[in-house]
């Protein structure tokens, strides 16, 4: 069963941070497989873990970029670079988080990350 109250609460953080329209078009697209899982994942992420007012959302951005970058799921790191400058999240400081990735995690890993970061900040301008 999940709790309204941190579902509306998760909602709310996701489409602040990935976009309305992001958030939107993938709850359309979940179906009676997938619903439970997306409607979970906003309550517990987005409504639990970033509805915790503790730390606020920018730093939320650079450590997600940290771990997703370790992790090296580049879609979702995509998404959350995106995200991260949507939080505040300077061009500079995900160059420096890019560069804490290659040092922990490996040169090729820090490549990938940059071949997005690319791609983000010249979709946005920023290059």
């Amino acid at each position: 069963m999940m709790d309204n109250d941190l579902f509306e609460k998760g909602l709310q953080q996701r489409k602040a941070t990935l976009g309305a329209d992001y958030v939107e078009k993938n709850l359309a697209a979940a179906d009676d497989f997938s619903r439970p899982f997306q409607e979970a994942m906003t309550a517990w992420c987005w409504g639990f873990g970033w509805g915790d007012d503790t730390i606020d959302a920018k730093t939320r951005s650079m450590m997600n970029l940290s771990m997703i970058g370790a992790l090296g799921k580049m879609h979702e790191w995509e998404i959350h670079c995106k995200g991260a400058l949507n939080n505040g999240v300077t061009k500079e400081e995900i160059q420096a988080i890019i560069h804490v990735i290659g040092i922990y995690c490996g040169v090729p890993q820090s490549l990938e990350c940059f071949r997005v970061a690319r791609k983000v900040l010249d979709e946005r301008g920023l290059l």
